[in-house]
């Protein structure tokens, strides 16, 4: 990998989660600690970061979170990966919970071909995606916009999921830790990902490797209660051991 790769790598993960920590992106990147800490100097300089002890994070004032015409630019590959493993698996006449996410709205267009879908969200960037999706029955949650994420969360949306019982729930993550489970940055998003479980059939979590191994602010769900995992990459030995001692799928695109 470049430099100039990992370094916008490693802010795409700043704008998202708002910190970082050396030694977990030196083992991510397969670099050493002393490579982080260039990056994150050369960061501190060009992009308003914050050099720490063992770390970095955002400095006061900057966005909490990226608009989606930025956030789509980030692992575009990976999520791209995703989103065809999520069009293998939904089938012509499902219905489906799609969060609010970048990887939702790829998942979403890549959806578009399949026939007769009903699918229930709380994001204004997957309802503009799919506005030209013929023959489908798309509903909002309705809710609280929540900022540059575009996600409608509160007890408008979690009511409107409560009415629902759909085939299949797929939702993004921040984090997966196998003890713990599966995590997201904020609580009021977390809290209407709990709603969409508790409604689906089927439970399925997008997280690309990154996602591995880290936990964020507010825990969605245990780790056994995903029925599958859809990820960019083969994961390591031990996670695979991790999901089938779980009963939980993990389907990525060498598999």
């Amino acid at each position: 990998m470049l430099a100039i790769e990992r370094k916008n790598k490693i802010l795409g993960r700043l704008r998202e989660e708002k910190s970082v920590l050396v030694g977990e992106l030196a083992k991510e990147f397969g670099v050493s600690e002393e490579t982080i800490r260039r990056d994150l100097d050369k960061l501190e300089k060009e992009s308003g970061v914050i050099k720490t002890y063992g770390g970095a994070l955002l400095r006061d004032g900057t966005e909490r979170e990226l608009p989606y015409v930025e956030r789509r630019k980030i692992n575009v590959e990976a999520k791209k990966a995703i989103a065809a493993l999520a069009a293998r698996l939904v089938q012509d006449g499902d219905s489906l919970i799609l969060d609010a996410s970048s990887t939702a709205v790829f998942i979403a267009r890549a959806l578009k071909s399949k026939k007769n879908i009903t699918l229930v969200t709380n994001s204004a960037e997957v309802l503009a995606e799919l506005s030209d999706a013929a023959g489908w029955r798309i509903l909002s949650t309705g809710g609280v916009l929540h900022g540059s994420s575009c996600a409608l969360v509160g007890p408008q949306a979690e009511e409107s999921l409560s009415r629902y019982r759909v085939d299949k729930a797929i939702l993004s993550c921040k984090g997966i830790d196998a003890a713990a489970g599966f995590f997201d940055a904020d609580d009021s998003q977390a809290s209407v990902k709990r709603k969409m479980l508790a409604c689906a059939g089927q439970k399925i979590f997008a997280a690309d490797a990154s996602k591995f191994g880290r936990r964020a602010f507010a825990q969605i769900c245990s780790f056994s209660a995903a029925d599958a995992v859809l990820t960019d990459a083969e994961p390591s030995g031990e996670w695979l051991a991790a999901f089938a001692e779980n009963n939980t799928d993990v389907l990525y695109p060498q598999k």
